[in-house]
This record gives C-alpha cells, structure tokens and sequence, in this order.
C-alpha cells in the first residue's frame, strides 16, 4: 500500500512539473519605441493620428502577416494596447514605431524614444 502511494506522488509531481514545462512561454520582444504621423499604412488601411497603431520592423513585419493583429506594449511603467496596421523599414528588430497618440501614453512627443517591451495578444 505504501509503495502505490509513493509511487502515484512521484507520477503526480513529475506529471506537473512535465506539464509545466510543456506549457508554451509568452514571447515579449524589447526594443526602442519612437512615434511616427499615420496615413495609409503598408497594410493597406488609412490610420490617424489618433488610433493606436503600432509600424512593426520589417523583420517582425514578415510581409504583413501580423497585419490588423493587436500587441500589447509596456514602457515606463504603463501598458497600452495597438493594432499593427503598418512596416518601419528603419526600426531594428524588437523596435515599434507607433502613432502619437499611443506614444503619449508613454512620455510627452518631445521624448522622442522610450524603451518598450511588447507582445502579440
């Protein structure tokens, strides 16, 4: 009776510990966040300065596949949510270039960079 019991606690921890481990990991990407004026985007929507859009780096772009897909951004101790409707072919990998209005929930325009953390929702 005792070796059962052992033995079914050691398949139950090693069973969560396993599942744990196989649990997927949420991805945040890091880089600079800088602020841009919209208009018609590479996605091919008209944006204004108002909506909270986000222009990923050509490479986390990949030819539009996260088009209309939402992330969420932290910098400077807040969060906010954007929508990817544009490409910034000058940004780095990790980095966002987002509208004016989403950047001043992060620091004033005349900032200009913050550091931002982000992922896709």
């Amino acid at each position: 009776m005792f070796r059962a019991a052992v033995t079914f606690f050691f398949v139950a921890v090693f069973g969560a510990l396993l599942s744990a481990v196989a649990s997927p990991v949420e991805k945040r990407e890091s880089g600079q966040g800088t602020w841009f004026d919209t208009g018609l985007g590479a996605c091919g929507f008209n944006n204004v300065n108002s909506d909270f859009i986000v222009a990923l780096a050509t490479p986390d772009y990949a030819n539009g596949a996260h088009c209309n897909q939402m992330i969420t951004i932290t910098a400077n101790g807040k969060t906010a949510t954007a929508q990817v409707r544009d490409e910034c072919p000058s940004c780095s990998s990790g980095s966002i270039d987002m509208t004016p209005s989403l950047f001043q929930q992060f620091a004033g325009l005349d900032v200009g960079v913050v550091h931002v953390t982000w992922n896709y929702d």
